[in-house]
């Protein structure tokens, strides 16, 4: 058998050219119907039998390697885009407007692919059963989340998983590395909408009325003391108020005022802190204000936490494939968040990061996830394939 870095390296340029096609389709949450048309064809290219959508995500493809009656190791790729303006001015650039890939999901989606391919040519001398999940709607639709409740883990489709592994392009990483921790990963992502209810009134008499603009902005600076006075400092925990909404003239109170706001946490416990704190915060300052409040939780996805051990096995293939110097240890948490959690909520798993930064790039300038001048490298493709593989065939030795 020719070694996993061959193997990688001969099918390097065909996935870059792949991916560049994903990056001119890109499609939203549960619409990536071209996309899923492309994975598809690829996989019976490559005769790899898959399954085609599961109940309440029909763009979702299952693909099985390798013998079912072996233990089943999972790998993910998110296929899904973001409502953004394309402005990178690439010869790939997205032909779909209003669109694009400005999270790097084409990188995803071409390296399992990559890796669907490697996987197939060596499927008699696997020890395990590999199940490749493309998987839609991660920005923001939890896609995971249903094909967990589908039964993509637990056995009603494909085998019954033993543990999952999951990546992501990383614009603070350079080109070639790999990182990841054990535990927390990524946060929580809740988010809230509360509406003050006051009396309106004519601004020239205020007494007359109960103003409830002057309530949301004493609420939008008292939620912040939820951090700096009610958690632990070596908890953490974000409260953002990303919009603020009343009014519709200057000389008029009105009856309502409303703000939304995200909230990010690492653990259950704090989570479940927070929302009480932030309803009791808010109810308080309403009651104060002769008010009323209109309080809606909105529960986003759990906190991404990897597995100790999945991730120690994790670091172990990085270091050992492509040197210590190459594996980065995750030092803290980032405050984003990620569907993957919801795996990790049933079986043992490690979400981990592949630095997209080219080498020629200064570092801090290589733009952002989410911006609309983003694009995965395709040197990364490489390193993605290689993790995706060896902690394939390494799995149980």
């Amino acid at each position: 058998m020719s070694s996993a870095g061959s193997l990688v390296d001969e099918r390097v340029p065909a996935i870059a050219e792949l991916r560049h096609r994903l990056h001119r389709i890109p499609e939203l949450s549960f619409e990536e119907f071209k996309t899923a048309d492309a994975i598809r064809a690829e996989l019976d290219r490559l005769k790899v039998a898959h399954i085609d959508g599961v109940t309440n995500a029909p763009t979702a493809t299952i693909a099985l390697i390798g013998e079912k009656t072996k233990p089943c190791v999972a790998l993910r790729s998110d296929i899904d885009a973001l409502p953004i303006h394309e402005k990178t001015n690439l010869p790939y650039a997205s032909t779909h407007a209003g669109r694009m890939h400005a999270c790097g999901h084409d990188g995803h989606i071409a390296t399992l692919l990559g890796v669907a391919s490697i996987l197939k040519s060596i499927e008699s001398q696997l020890n395990v059963c590999v199940k490749l999940i493309w998987q839609p709607a991660e920005e923001g639709g939890g896609g995971a989340e249903r094909l967990v409740t589908a039964g993509v883990l637990d056995g009603r489709i494909g085998p019954k998983v033993e543990a999952i592994f999951g990546l992501h392009g990383w614009p603070g990483l350079p080109c070639g590395t790999v990182a990841t921790k054990a535990g927390a990963l990524l946060a929580a992502t809740d988010n809230f909408k509360a509406t003050f209810i006051g009396k309106g009134c004519h601004g020239a008499y205020p007494h007359l009325g109960a103003d409830p603009i002057a309530t949301a902005a004493e609420a939008v600076t008292s939620l912040q003391k939820t951090v700096s006075r009610e958690t632990d400092p070596t908890d953490a925990c974000v409260v953002t108020i990303g919009l603020f909404n009343a009014g519709t003239a200057v000389n008029i109170i009105p009856d309502t005022a409303t703000i939304e706001a995200t909230v990010r946490t690492l653990t259950r416990e704090q989570r479940a802190r927070a929302r009480d704190v932030l309803e009791r915060r808010m109810r308080g300052i309403a009651l104060a204000n002769n008010c009323r409040l209109d309080f809606l939780w909105t529960e986003g996805y759990p906190a991404t936490i990897n597995d100790p051990a999945t991730a120690d096995y994790v670091a172990k293939i990085a270091r050992q494939t492509f040197g210590n110097e190459r594996f980065l240890p995750v030092a803290r948490p980032s405050m984003g968040g990620e569907d993957f959690s919801y795996y990790l909520e049933k079986v043992p798993g490690c979400f981990f990061l592949i630095g997209v930064e080219p080498k020629s790039c200064p570092p801090g300038t290589y733009p952002t996830l989410h911006s609309d001048c983003y694009d995965f490298t395709d040197d990364a493709l490489a390193i993605g394939m290689r993790m995706f593989v060896e902690l394939v065939i390494n799995w149980g030795r």
